[in-house]
């Protein structure tokens, strides 16, 4: 996220009659819209048009995340830009912006997320095209102090921009018997409704992702609450919309974003049709590297609904939904990276996101729990009682280890590393520190070990664990979950320290996870080898961060399965275990328990979605309940990291951490669950790897494809194991 308004995210017209040269000032523009034009001195018949500026709110001065606070970094739009002239002659002249800029009212007010309103009365045509008269426009005025001057918060930005990316037809149009009109885009998206206007009408537009029993929009389950009031907060996404009385006007907000399926239109004066709206997807301009199918319907929709939730809240930066929040929460993306990435390229996308949790980061190493984070480093000075809901938490703040870590892997990126490891190591001293010196209340005695067990502080825990009341977290002792990230990032760390040549500190936290692994088992193993607690969750991540000794792991997987049996095979893991749930039975000798679970039609369970015609993942197991009412956030990627194991055990392409890159990987496909065949591609840095396989008449027949300088090792269902070179390979076995 750009720390000023970004270039088309913007309400200004003007013109630059002033000084040229490279220092750009923040231009303020208090009214709602303007224009920009630049003319530098020299022949106007030698100058190419400058391109005007529309500036508005934006993430800078938007109502953003859970409390939906106004002016988020500032309260008064600005525009920072240098404008460079390429001459015909080769020359160039630099145009920054200053005094000289020129600003007017625009015809438009905008929020990033409570919505547009557009009065076509008030355009002007022409505006933004050579040779339009702004000489009665007020100058704009510099604008300086706070976050104006503070240029360290500006960090550069390797992502690709954010696009209009398609346009979806609605797929149907209802009128309701109070004159509304409620549009349908069959899919859950980020982004905006393109409209045809009726001449002379004032329309008012309300997204949301449910119907009431009534068939209109509701928005109830997207309303946040005031944390300190406890009021229920507006839930906005509404656009307005006055004609201009010209025949065939068109409406579309380039100002806002919203995550919706339905509209309801209030105020049209004729019947509406598909035809006259288009929903508009908008997200960053990622370019597609990995896909998956196989002989499921079910499973194919699962999968696509996971890809459109990543696509919808990857708008600038990754966020948690594209409605009730848009925040960007640390523990989200750390969960879901791994998906993401083979996916999609989210290289420059994630350094950019990384960048601006690295510039927050507190003096004494704490981590708030998203990023971007408008308090940013200002509010560390503001009280314990206050601090501790909102920043430090295990899991979240570890995502400054294990996203680059795994950005690392997959790009064999050691830049990212680079860059980075400062952030890391300032986290993990600032956990070990609070191990060392915070308790939980329910602590009435200390052990040595227990410098290392980090119980003291906030932490989210296991967040949206089934059949848990929310609010038990605040209370809750999370020392299990706390120490077995403590222990993840100190090791990967230690690894991180030698692969970029700081060996004393990768001795030091090599030390640091030996010592934090020691003391999870000491307090976390029963003298009986089961778990403390008891849950799902600290089985599965116990599992899969080696936590257990290697002689417990099948007798802590034959646990976890007698959990899942307990529970009628649905799954009992929240926010941070379930990415790791199907791969952990899977490689743990329980593959068909995974794919018991993966099929799982009734609640809690992925299917429940996709047979309650979910496009998008839902924040809750029970998004919409079997009455058709919704429950917080249908569009959450979270729960959909799921897919991994489609990509990696159904499908079989496995990324090696000794082998990053892909310069070496495991083609290890694990069919089950009645499917018959499957197939997925990854464009890879080295090129594409392919693998197909299907089962005919008894026999497994596969098809692999490695692409060039790299190396495979397959597995075949039968055992039998060998290394492809690059091309394509075909093989057969009973199935």
């Amino acid at each position: 996220m750009s720390r000023t308004t970004r270039p088309g995210l913007s309400h200004v017209t003007a013109s630059c009659h002033g000084e040229t040269g490279p220092s750009a000032r923040r231009v303020v523009f208090d009214q709602v819209a303007g224009t920009v034009t630049g003319i530098p001195p020299r022949p106007a018949e030698h100058m190419p048009h400058i391109s005007p500026a529309l500036v508005s709110d934006g993430w800078f001065r938007g109502r953003t995340g859970a409390m939906r606070i106004a002016n988020s970094f500032g309260d008064r739009t600005a525009l920072l830009c240098q404008l460079h002239v390429v001459h015909e002659d080769g020359s160039t002249t630099v145009l920054g912006t200053d005094s000289s800029w020129t600003t007017t009212p625009a015809w438009i007010t905008a929020d990033l997320m409570d919505g547009q309103a557009t009065d076509l009365r008030r355009a002007m045509p022409g505006w933004s095209a050579p040779g339009y008269l702004d000489e009665s426009w007020p100058k704009a005025a510099v604008v300086s102090g706070g976050i104006y001057d503070d240029f360290a918060r500006l960090t550069a930005s390797p992502a690709p921009p954010v696009r209009r990316i398609e346009e979806l037809t609605p797929v149907s149009v209802t009128e309701l018997p109070s004159g509304r009109q409620v549009i349908d885009l069959g899919q859950n998206i980020n982004g905006w409704l393109k409209l045809d206007v009726p001449s002379g009408d004032r329309l008012v537009l309300a997204h949301g992702e449910a119907l009431s029993p009534d068939g209109d929009v509701t928005v109830e389950h997207l309303r946040g609450v005031d944390w300190q009031t406890r009021e229920p907060l507006s839930a906005g996404q509404i656009d307005q919309v006055i004609s201009g009385g010209q025949a065939n006007e068109v409406f579309e907000p380039r100002h806002t974003t919203h995550g919706f399926q339905y509209v309801s239109v209030e105020g049209a004066s004729r019947p509406l049709t598909p035809d006259d709206a288009r929903g508009v997807v908008v997200h960053t301009d990622l370019r597609r590297t990995g896909r998956f199918r196989c002989s499921d319907e079910r499973i194919n929709k699962l999968h696509e609904a996971a890809v459109w939730s990543f696509r919808d809240n990857a708008c600038d930066i990754p966020t948690d939904c594209p409605q009730r929040e848009r925040a960007g929460w640390t523990g989200d993306w750390m969960l879901y990276v791994p998906t993401a990435a083979f996916l999609y390229d989210v290289a420059g996308f994630s350094v950019k996101w990384l960048r601006d949790l690295a510039v927050d980061q507190w003096d004494n190493g704490c981590l708030t729990n998203f990023a971007p984070d408008p308090g940013g480093r200002a509010v560390q000075h503001l009280p314990p009682e206050i601090l501790d809901q909102f920043a430090g938490s295990s899991g979240w703040g570890d995502a400054s280890v294990i996203v680059p870590w795994e950005l690392y892997l997959v790009y064999d990126d050691l830049d990212v590393l680079e860059e980075f490891r400062p952030m890391m190591t300032r986290w993990v001293d600032f956990a070990a520190e609070r191990a060392r010196t915070r308790s939980h209340p329910s602590r009435t005695a200390q052990a040595p070990h227990h410098e290392f067990v980090w119980d003291g502080g906030f932490h989210w825990g296991e967040w949206c664990e089934p059949h848990v009341d929310e609010e038990a977290f605040r209370t809750a002792d999370h020392g299990a979950v706390a120490t077995a990230y403590l222990y993840r990032s100190a090791s990967l760390l230690s690894r991180i320290c030698a692969l970029t040549r700081h060996h004393h500190d990768a001795d030091r936290y090599a030390l640091l996870a030996a010592n934090t692994l020691n003391a999870w088992r000491t307090e976390f193993i029963a003298d009986d080898g089961s778990l403390i607690p008891n849950t799902q969750a600290t089985y599965v991540r116990a599992l899969a961060f080696g936590l257990v000794p290697d002689d417990l792991r099948t007798a802590t997987a034959d646990r976890l399965v007698r959990l899942i049996r307990a529970a009628d095979i649905h799954l009992g893991t929240g926010f941070l275990a379930t990415p790791y749930l199907l791969p952990v039975l899977a490689d743990t000798g329980h593959l068909d328990v995974a794919y018991e679970l993966l099929f799982q039609d009734t609640e809690p369970s992925w299917l429940t979605m996709i047979d309650r015609e979910a496009t998008t993942i839902w924040e809750h197991w029970d998004g919409l309940d079997e009455h058709g009412t919704p429950h917080a956030s249908l569009n959450h990627y979270s729960k959909g990291a799921v897919i991994s194991f489609l990509h990696r055990h159904t499908a079989g392409i496995r990324l090696l951490d000794d082998a990053p890159g892909y310069r070496h990987f495991e083609v290890r496909p694990q069919p089950g669950g009645g499917l018959t065949w499957a197939e997925a591609e990854l464009d890879s840095v080295h090129g594409q790897i392919a693998t197909h396989w299907r089962i005919t008449e008894g026999r497994f027949h596969l098809s692999v494809t490695i692409p060039p300088a790299t190396t495979a090792t397959v597995t075949m269902p039968d055992g039998r194991t060998y290394t492809a070179v690059p091309g394509t390979h075909l093989d057969s076995c009973d199935a």
